[in-house]
């Protein structure tokens, strides 16, 4: 009997990334390249900036699972405090954002066929909790500025950016797909 895909993700088989050296290996190179890559970050203003980290958040969600990606991005949150700390103090809460964006991008794509619709919805349901909800949450809790003002800032931002981002992601998916299909 032919075995059917389902649409969740093992988690047992998630958490056992964690200690495969590979898989660490790979989680660790893909945060050193999302370090190298914040550095090309685009500043708008104190709250707004575009940034291309997801990218490598998203193929180390596909092929190293939730806790690994999250992991990663919240290594990679940590040393850009130290490496390039844009004037402002560290804050756990940011740190915890990240793990959360990471662990959403693996529940959505770890080792699930890459299509434009699961790629779209991996990178909506980061934006809208971590991006819209909880970033704008840490930044009230911190400076005092109204919530609801800080995420209609970043709501036209990120309505412009999200089909841009997912085309591109989707893009650079397919073609890592096409060198190292995925293992089961």
């Amino acid at each position: 009997m032919p075995q059917t895909q389902t649409p969740f993700i093992d988690l047992r088989a998630a958490a056992r990334e964690l200690h495969s050296l590979s898989s660490l290996t790979g989680a660790s190179m893909l945060t050193a390249l999302n370090l190298v890559i914040h550095s090309f970050t685009i500043f708008i203003n104190a709250y707004l900036r575009i940034t291309f980290g997801f990218l490598t958040v998203g193929v180390c969600a596909l092929f190293y699972g939730p806790f690994l990606s999250g992991l990663g991005c919240a290594v990679a949150d940590v040393l850009k405090f130290f490496i390039r700390n844009d004037g402002g103090g560290f804050f756990i809460g940011f740190t915890a954002n990240e793990f959360v964006s990471g662990f959403l991008y693996g529940l959505i794509l770890y080792k699930k066929p890459v299509t434009l619709a699961r790629t779209f919805v991996a990178r909506l349901s980061a934006m809208l909790i971590v991006s819209l909800l909880l970033n704008p949450l840490c930044l009230s809790l911190l400076y005092g500025d109204a919530f609801l003002a800080l995420v209609s800032m970043r709501l036209l931002k990120n309505l412009i950016m999200l089909p841009i981002e997912t085309l591109m992601l989707y893009t650079l998916l397919k073609k890592i797909v096409a060198f190292r299909p995925l293992r089961s």
